[in-house]
């Protein structure tokens, strides 16, 4: 075995796991869960400081098991009051009815303080609860599940050394996408089953209700209302997905580098074709160890969260998938990465809400775009268009730095016209 194939499954692992609405209002439930678990009891004041993208991604968005409720008092509510710490970003997977109509009474009732850390950490939830004398925090950082810090009435129960971003998961630098194509074709099938048959199995029936019924602004339905064709398919079924768990479906979603709407764009345009073409199960799970790797891959320059929307990098790894599974190896596949990355990169993230469907949507045909190019008489985009560099890794590289680096003050842009209160209504 190469000296890659096993951090190459622990990355699977890690990045592949079920969550239960947006991630990001789940971790503060988690967080909240967690603090309320310490406490032992219910608290009366909660002090909820976070960093700014945190703010922007709570904001708009519906919490599962809340009977609809949106944003961070919602999200920290439901986690004190019917969480499961034990469950992490499935803490809010088994609420009772009852459980959920003592959630909106609670928020009317306790003192919940909200704040925007003034910090460089694009990850950071801060959770202190107070019931009487009594206190108890939790931090999370880094990722969404990773818990640095826990007190309880002044005595430090965990202080872990944090170190910023994934430090304290596997090592990412290992990953390219020649490595990632090697890696799929000898992959025992079996070793991916655990890690993507779960993923198949979710992200599919989430697609299924937001297809069924009428969530959010319904992409999905729209999309296949007004064009049959093969490419608007996997689009719609991606954007279905994202129309449901935005908009607060209590259906459990695999996720992928943090993201719902990443793991669902990433896996289903791969796991919708398949399907139309008869491709075997050991296949489809080689395509999509490649769809999810190169999604990883993009994501690690990217960052866990920007001003650059994820849905980007999962539409460019979905079509690498999808090559894959087309007969294309390293050379098509490279060439798709760098053409979808070419024709999407701009597309801001401004927060989780209904809209992200229609940039899932378009993260897809982007993708998808990218591959045709290449398929219909090898068209491409070259080194020294734009920001498109000679080779797949430095175009990589680069659009890395693009979102890392180059939108942080854009990001710092759309938090504060976000923040600002809405004057006028469309009629």
């Amino acid at each position: 075995m190469e000296t890659y194939d096993q951090a190459y499954l622990d990355i699977l692992r890690e990045e592949l796991m079920p969550a239960m609405g947006c991630t990001e209002p789940i971790a503060l439930a988690y967080a909240a869960a967690k603090m309320r678990e310490v406490l032992g009891k219910i608290p009366d004041r909660v002090e909820v400081a976070v960093s700014g993208n945190i703010l922007k991604n709570v904001k708009s968005v519906v919490v599962p098991h809340t009977g609809g409720l949106r944003g961070i008092a919602a999200a920290v509510s439901a986690g004190i009051l019917v969480g499961d710490a034990s469950r992490e970003l499935e803490v809010l997977a088994e609420v009772t009815p009852e459980g959920i109509r003592e959630i909106l009474p609670y928020m009317e009732q306790a003192t919940i303080e909200v704040t925007c850390l003034d910090t460089d950490e694009i990850f950071d939830i801060r959770v202190t609860g107070h019931a009487g004398t009594d206190e108890a925090h939790v931090r999370i950082a880094g990722h969404h599940t990773n818990i640095v810090s826990v007190t309880h009435n002044g005595e430090t129960l965990l202080d872990l050394p944090y170190v910023s971003g994934d430090a304290n998961m596997t090592d990412r630098s290992c990953l390219t996408v020649e490595r990632i194509v090697d890696f799929a074709e000898r992959v025992d099938p079996e070793a991916l089953r655990p890690i993507l048959a779960p993923q198949i199995e979710c992200n599919m029936a989430i697609c299924e209700e937001g297809l069924r019924h009428s969530y959010g602004a319904n992409i999905g339905k729209t999309l296949l209302a007004h064009d049959p064709g093969w490419t608007t398919r996997l689009r719609a079924w991606a954007a279905a997905g994202s129309d449901a768990r935005m908009n607060g479906c209590e259906m459990p979603v695999v996720i992928n580098s943090g993201s719902g709407n990443q793991g669902i764009t990433a896996s289903v345009p791969v796991i919708v074709w398949a399907k139309e073409n008869n491709v075997p199960e050991d296949e489809l799970f080689r395509g999509l160890c490649v769809s999810n790797l190169v999604t990883i891959h993009l994501k690690t320059g990217v960052g866990r969260l920007s001003a650059y929307c994820g849905a980007v990098s999962a539409g460019v790894g979905a079509a690498a998938g999808i090559a894959y599974l087309m007969g294309g190896r390293f050379k098509m596949i490279a060439h798709t990465v760098v053409n979808g990355l070419a024709v999407n990169s701009g597309i801001v993230c401004d927060g989780a809400k209904a809209s992200c469907a229609a940039k899932v949507s378009s993260a897809v045909d982007a993708g998808l775009l990218g591959l045709m190019m290449y398929k219909n008489g090898g068209n491409q985009f070259y080194g020294g268009d734009g920001l498109v560099k000679k080779g797949v890794e430095n175009t990589i590289r680069t659009i890395g730095c693009l979102a890392r680096d180059g939108m942080a003050e854009t990001d710092k842009e759309i938090l504060r016209l976000m923040m600002e209160p809405s004057t006028q209504e469309l009629s």
